[in-house]
């Protein structure tokens, strides 16, 4: 497996794997945020098509919060699974969800200053992280797009683990992933710059890409 020397060149080798959507109209390019966007700038130049945000949180379990027990995304958007959700109290739930509430609605305020609310009807939204470790959050990214009316959902990776690649092939209409090591350990190991992306690198994107 090779490394990237950081997310932009992982946008450039994403963006080959994803040339036969040069043309196509309605696509728009959605970075998870915040690590998924200066991929998904890349990818969006090269295909020509718009990028936005896609501010999802994952709703996680109190003891474990890297297992989902649902989502939140924009427009009011709320997926839930019920199966382990029902192993939480309502109190329990409604804490959970108040704290994700409260970041997503931050999250959308800055990004999205002057912005329309995200509408994906129609649309072919092109997800784009830069990797795949659970697969949790990209997989809420899916079922939320589905919810904002997307008529088909591609998920796009630089690297990811084959357990959720194979998570995501169940849930996305395409899952694109350009790495799928055999001993995945971690995302950042991949990248030789592997900085946390701050809020100002989301919104110059934003403005920098049409």
């Amino acid at each position: 497996m090779t490394t990237y020397r950081d997310r932009s060149e992982a946008g450039r080798v994403l963006a080959d794997r994803l040339t036969a959507l040069i043309g196509e109209p309605d696509v728009v390019v959605l970075g998870l945020v915040r690590g998924g966007v200066p991929v998904a700038q890349v990818v969006a130049e090269r295909l020509g098509a718009p990028l936005d945000v896609l501010v999802v949180r994952k709703l996680g379990m109190p003891w474990a919060p890297e297992v989902a027990f649902g989502a939140l995304g924009p427009a009011g958007v709320r997926v839930v699974n019920d199966v382990v959700a029902g192993q939480l109290g309502p109190d329990d739930i409604a804490d959970v969800q108040r704290r994700e509430q409260a970041e997503l609605d931050r999250r959308e305020q800055l990004y999205r200053a002057g912005r329309p609310p995200l509408d994906l009807t129609g649309r072919i939204a092109v997800i784009v992280d830069d990797g795949l470790a659970t697969g949790a959050t990209a997989r809420a990214a899916v079922q939320v797009a589905r919810h904002l009316g997307a008529r088909r959902v591609v998920v796009a990776v630089p690297v990811g683990a084959q357990q959720a690649y194979e998570m995501l092939a169940a849930e996305a209409d395409q899952v694109i992933c350009a790495q799928r090591p055999d001993a995945f350990t971690a995302v950042g190991a991949y990248y030789d710059d592997f900085h946390e992306v701050s809020d100002d690198e989301v919104t110059e994107a934003l403005t920098a890409t049409p």
